[in-house]
């Protein structure tokens, strides 16, 4: 199929776990925005939970396919990245057995164990989104020029074919595309055998969805809402994200400022009881609000789902910190649209790109992140004249100086910051923009013509061979 500029594509998206997060939010913003240009899309993932994912995904906006795979996450917390291969190897194979021949191209991202099924038995084009290389990430959040942990024999033996399997399917995609700058480069760096030259497209977000007039009568608004002036931090609750940076610099800034008493820290965020990270995440950060000395509570929207774990000396109204677990649409607008919120704090350390930056400039917040990774394409700090943010390292006791700046701008100083926010958000990284890079790109891969399938077979039989091996194993292990 050649692409003209008038065709209209069929659009299969293959992603793993359509929750609640960056990545979640980039697709379902890169769906409707391709949907938006006349394109055909749908979403294809092995866990959708109607009660923890984007609205989009569940009110008909966006057409999703829930196949439900026969394998687990996890074996008593071990083995994700093994299953999450497996369990994307049955989704793949089920649209192999059903629709695959349908779609004129396949928009695959995180996981790219499908790549050359899709490539060798459908004869489709592949695009691959890169977020950033789960073989980076297996010991923890990525620091840049430093080496990774020791590993014991037996995690080296367990990581090497799934770190092996992620970078030789990666480099089956025709084209791939990476989410910044920092991501193309490190993972040019890492996978040896790539070829390919990454293009960088960045996440894009519906402008719409943010600036849209907030129902102050909504119960889930009220929940969140204060006259205090608020700091806001928006991440899942995952070590990796660094939040507690966040409670370090505010709790220094509530001892060292006295006019500061009326500032609150709002720590909104995906949280999903399945995952002991999250679990260990939100008791530690909890942990840390009450030896600072800082009131807390924790809640979630009145028709969430997920049980909001029992914690001591909660303070119900006015606390000094408000943990908001899992977020709704209208409360996340909500809190970015405030008069009273200040200021976005953005704490993971070199994040991959960072969704959160550009939410909170659209809204016309100024943003605080760390001086690395993602953040420092999207936020401007230097020259003065043109700051959306600031760029610090990831020490508290700087972070609180930068906050205590943010609450004393001047009225003049926080307009003119907002506006130019605002401005490089619409211009950078709105959803139209997004589209229409991706558009071009899938477009590229379907004018590439039929597929060549010479030398896919060994990737494939390998890939075939460790769902074999997984599935032998599992069924030892549950039988």
């Amino acid at each position: 199929m050649m692409m003209t500029k008038s065709s209209k594509l069929r659009i299969a998206f293959i992603h793993p776990d359509l929750g609640i997060g960056g990545a979640e939010r980039l697709v379902v913003d890169a769906a409707l925005g391709l949907q938006s240009l006349g394109h055909s899309v749908d979403i294809y993932t092995s866990h959708h939970d109607q009660h923890h994912c984007f609205d989009e995904t569940r009110d008909g906006r966006l057409s999703v396919h829930h196949i439900i795979p026969p394998l687990p996450r996890s074996i008593k917390g071990k083995f994700h990245i093994m299953f999450a291969h497996a369990r994307q190897l049955h989704l793949t194979m089920h649209l192999m057995c059903t629709s695959a021949h349908q779609y004129d191209v396949f928009f695959v991202d995180q996981l790219s164990t499908c790549i050359p099924f899709f490539r060798m038995f459908c004869g489709k084009r592949v695009v691959f989104y890169c977020h950033f290389p789960d073989k980076l990430l297996a010991n923890g959040a990525y620091v840049e020029d430093q080496r990774g942990k020791n590993l014991s024999i037996l995690k080296y033996i367990y990581r090497f074919p799934m770190d092996w399997l992620e970078e030789v399917t990666t480099t089956q995609a025709d084209l791939i595309l990476a989410n910044s700058k920092f991501t193309a480069r490190v993972t040019k760096l890492h996978f040896s055998s790539l070829k390919h030259q990454l293009k960088v497209v960045y996440p894009g977000i519906n402008t719409a969805a943010y600036t849209s007039p907030i129902d102050v009568s909504d119960p889930d608004i009220l929940q969140v809402a204060s006259q205090r002036r608020t700091l806001l931090s928006v991440n899942r609750f995952e070590m990796k994200k660094n939040v507690a940076l966040a409670i370090d610099a505010f709790s220094i800034l509530r001892n060292k400022d006295p006019n500061s008493s009326d500032v609150r820290l709002v720590l909104a965020g995906g949280y999903d009881p399945r995952l002991g990270d999250n679990i260990r995440t939100l008791k530690s950060l909890i942990e840390l609000a009450q030896s600072s000395g800082l009131t807390y509570n924790v809640i979630s929207p009145s028709q969430s789902r997920v049980s909001i774990p029992s914690f001591p000396k909660i303070t119900p109204n006015e606390p000094d910190i408000l943990f908001l677990l899992n977020f709704t649409t209208a409360q996340r607008s909500g809190l970015l649209q405030a008069q009273s919120t200040l200021a976005l704090l953005y704490t993971p350390v070199n994040e991959h790109f960072g969704i959160g930056p550009v939410e909170g400039m659209i809204c016309g917040l100024p943003v605080l992140a760390c001086d690395s990774g993602g953040p420092t394409e999207s936020i401007v700090y230097q020259p003065a004249d043109q700051r959306t943010g600031w760029l610090y390292r990831p020490q508290p006791s700087v972070w609180a100086q930068a906050l205590e700046e943010v609450c004393h701008l001047s009225e003049t100083d926080r307009k003119a910051l907002s506006q130019r926010a605002r401005d490089r958000a619409q211009k950078m990284f709105g959803m139209e923009a997004m589209a229409k890079s991706l558009e071009k790109v899938l477009g590229e891969a379907v004018s590439m013509g039929p597929v060549s399938r010479t030398e896919m077979w060994l990737v494939t039989l390998a890939v075939l061979g460790l769902l074999v091996v997984v599935i032998f194993w599992y069924g030892s292990f549950s039988g």
